[in-house]
């Protein structure tokens, strides 16, 4: 026999043997007194969607409302995506609930909708697979409010994106122990420096530049980005002023270059090789562990830089982590704070598609 629920104070109340039914056997609510449970409105709207609920009753005006009337009502922020959502992950063996007390005892911290659990596992077992939050495709989500997790995307058609979100910290083995030259004559263009008579190891094992004529070549003449530049100048491994190619780096691209190269130091000194992404429509893509250019092996990351405040599109996040995926790559964000005191100032999230 199917129950009936008592809809107010935003829960739903439903008595008899409630708890042994939906909450004890299927992870459904909070206990309250006796067998009573407390459901939150989502949770109530599957089961009756399901109709394992006959009706809820509004406390308020006395009426009996099923899965269609109660539904029309949006109960709660955002309620259309979230039941979807619900919906789909139950449909996968997942018991969740709401991201707060009293349904979970210790609920997972920031802007998460619900604590899902691992399967064949409830919310009284202590354990939590990923915190989740669910948003709308027009929903936009700014860069401080990011956490390790899931973020399921809903589009306009109602088809749900799932995204694995955590925290990354790029680091390699390319060429640790290599030192650079001192000196090296070069000159700066309009966006790029060319630099003459290097030595051989400056390209084909620390993979700076490319070689100005190709890939045949006994001694080259490299190319580099101004990126690429403004780091050797600082070590003295070209001989221009450092803020003579900052100062060029900053009128070819605005205050992204200073952002830019604070990541390509990073990444440098974390010994990961960073190279243009333009071609995947990133700022880098990334090369942990290159012992010579002869021997080079697939590119792990690609990296796009963007200020701290930086607010996301959930139609660009798509973009990038399909884009990444495809090229068998992940994508990461460095969130560059130029106020940071101590450190390096950059905050790295990476993205990746997830199938529950």
């Amino acid at each position: 026999m199917a129950l009936e629920g008592r809809f107010e104070d935003g829960v739903v109340r439903v008595g008899s043997d409630a708890r042994q039914r939906y909450h004890d056997s299927r992870g459904y609510g909070y206990p309250l007194e006796g067998n009573e449970i407390a459901l939150a409105p989502v949770e109530a709207a599957h089961l009756l969607y399901r109709g394992d609920l006959e009706a809820v009753v509004d406390a308020e005006s006395g009426e009996r409302l099923g899965f269609r009337e109660f539904v029309a009502r949006e109960p709660g922020e955002d309620f259309g995506v979230r039941f979807l959502v619900y919906a789909d992950l139950r449909s996968r063996g997942f018991y969740l609930s709401p991201a707060a007390e009293p349904w979970v005892a210790d609920p997972p911290s920031g802007e998460a909708d619900f604590a899902v659990f691992p399967r064949g596992k409830g919310p009284g077992d202590g354990e939590i697979a990923y915190a989740l939050r669910i948003i709308g495709e027009r929903t936009d989500i700014p860069a401080s409010e990011l956490r390790e997790g899931v973020l399921a995307v809903v589009d306009e058609e109602s088809e749900i994106t799932y995204f694995e979100v955590g925290r990354r910290d790029p680091t390699g083995t390319s060429t640790p122990d290599a030192s650079l030259p001192e000196g090296c004559a070069a000159d700066l263009l309009a966006d790029r420096v060319v630099v003459w008579e290097p030595p051989l190891e400056l390209y084909e094992r620390t993979f700076y530049g490319q070689p100005l004529e190709g890939r045949e070549y006994d001694e080259p003449t490299l190319q580099c980005s101004l990126l690429e530049a403004a780091y050797l100048a600082e070590r003295g491994a070209i001989d221009l002023e450092p803020e003579t190619v900052r100062e060029r780096g900053r009128e070819v691209e605005g205050e992204r270059f200073d952002r830019r190269l604070l990541v390509y130091t990073a990444l440098r000194e974390r010994d990961v090789v960073p190279k243009t992404g333009y071609k995947f429509g990133a700022d880098f893509r990334t090369y942990a562990d290159v012992d010579s250019v002869e021997d080079l092996g697939h590119s792990e990351l690609l990296v796009r830089v963007h200020p701290a405040d930086y607010v996301f599109e959930p139609r660009d996040l798509a973009l990038d982590v399909r884009l990444a995926h495809g090229v068998r790559k992940t994508m990461v964000f460095a969130l560059v704070d130029d106020d940071a005191e101590g450190g390096d100032g950059i905050d790295w999230w990476s993205l990746e598609r997830l199938t529950p």
